[in-house]
């Protein structure tokens, strides 16, 4: 697959298409956690195989080592064919584009991390997230000059774009239309320190869980877990929970939206039970 530059963002770009049935897709983030083994691998399972393990296991992986550097698109590509042909991968984006003062200047970073590969996972290549640190600060000026370098497609792929921020000034309605704006979620921060933003502001919802704990088998207790599936389902058909608070009253109209959910941080070790537990739910519901 040949890499190319893919077009830059404008306020009216083009929301992704939807599937004409809608996928809630649950995981985990990475798949390479020594405790895991013996926990969610079996016992001796060969490490070189652990994503063929995992991916067959969950419906949906987000990929956090690209937040620390880049991977060779050699790797993308054998991501690509170890997984199940219906599977779906997220991928962080680079902090050398996210963790600067002026992001107005992160179009060189961006170019690369694009450059660098991610383009390999051809039609398994979900929504990019661009995770900011807990200190960075809402300016409405610079966010938008940073989401008008975020490209909207490439190579035939629509890309879509999800933003993870981490400091309280971004809990505004003012956030939640420039976000509107450029067709980005709003990263869904569950159970964690970090704003809780619900608005809907893409044609896809990315949700982050981050409140698993030691002393339940499945991370959550049962009643959170549906919960949590409650909202996803209610998202998924084009609803907003009632149950989460927003910024904004409006949200934008869907019969269906994609859903990403996955069970990050918290008590790890758990995560992915609690992530096959809800798949499994899920399931039984249908």
């Amino acid at each position: 697959m040949a890499t190319t530059r893919p077009s830059k963002a404008s306020s009216s770009a083009t929301a992704p298409s939807q599937a004409a049935d809608t996928r809630i897709r649950i995981g985990v983030g990475g798949w390479n956690f020594a405790p895991w083994q013996g926990t969610f691998y079996p016992e001796k399972w060969p490490k070189r195989r652990e994503l063929e393990y995992a991916s067959r296991h969950l419906t949906s992986i987000e990929i956090n080592s690209t937040f620390y550097g880049s991977q060779k698109p050699a790797t993308f590509r054998h991501w690509f064919e170890e997984t199940p042909d219906d599977f779906v991968f997220s991928v962080k984006a680079s902090r050398y584009a996210t963790h600067r003062r002026a992001l107005g200047e992160a179009g060189e970073s961006v170019a690369r991390f694009f450059d660098s590969g991610v383009l390999e996972l051809g039609k398994k290549l979900g929504p990019v997230n661009w995770q900011f640190a807990p200190t960075k600060q809402f300016d409405a000026e610079d966010f938008e000059h940073f989401l008008s370098l975020l490209p909207t497609s490439a190579n035939g792929h629509t890309i879509r774009h999800a933003l993870e921020v981490r400091h309280e000034t971004f809990a505004v309605p003012e956030f939640v239309a420039l976000a509107r704006k450029y067709k980005t979620a709003i990263v869904l921060a569950g159970d964690a320190k970090f704003p809780c933003i619900a608005d809907v502001t893409a044609p896809f919802v990315y949700a982050r869980l981050m409140g698993t704990e030691e002393r339940y088998k499945l991370g959550y207790a049962p009643k959170a877990m549906t919960q949590w599936l409650d909202r996803a389902t209610t998202f998924a058909n084009g609803g907003v929970p009632d149950d989460l608070d927003t910024l904004t009253k409006a949200s934008p109209k869907a019969k269906h939206r994609d859903v990403f959910l996955y069970v990050i941080s918290g008590f790890k070790e758990r995560n992915p039970a609690a992530a096959m537990e809800m798949i499994e739910a899920l399931a039984r519901r249908k």
